[in-house]
């Protein structure tokens, strides 16, 4: 089992900057790739970010693509989400994830994540 808490969130103005955490706890966090999405208010969970279990790799959605940044320190048991230059439309709940085993590297379909926070909320005014 594995246990996932987000923290970070807030409300900021467009422009401004956030780091998101997200702790993991229970077995296997080391060995799998982890992701975050995103959901606003009558729209669909929107992948943003994922990075690979060394922290090697990492894949954006085009949304986000040159202002966020996803990391990881396995020795933490944390991942991060660096968000600057960020938009009203950036506005949100921000969830982690941890992919299922042997999911493909370019899958991002929520279904293809089996462990989930509860989400942290980001509300960039403009």
């Amino acid at each position: 089992q594995v246990q996932l808490v987000e923290s970070g969130g807030g409300l900021v103005q467009a422009g401004d900057s956030l780091r998101l955490s997200c702790a993991a706890s229970g077995r296997t966090f080391r060995t799998d790739a982890m992701g975050w999405f995103r959901q606003a208010p009558g729209k669909e969970r929107e992948f943003v970010a994922k990075i690979s279990w060394s922290g090697g790799s990492t894949y954006y959605g085009d949304s986000v693509k040159g202002r966020f940044t996803i990391s990881r320190d396995n020795a933490k048991n944390t991942v991060y989400l660096q968000m600057n230059s960020l938009k009203p439309e950036d506005t949100a709940v921000y969830y982690c994830a941890k992919a299922r085993p042997g999911t493909g590297w370019y899958i991002v379909q929520p279904t293809s994540y089996g462990y989930w926070g509860q989400g942290t909320q980001v509300t960039v005014s403009s």
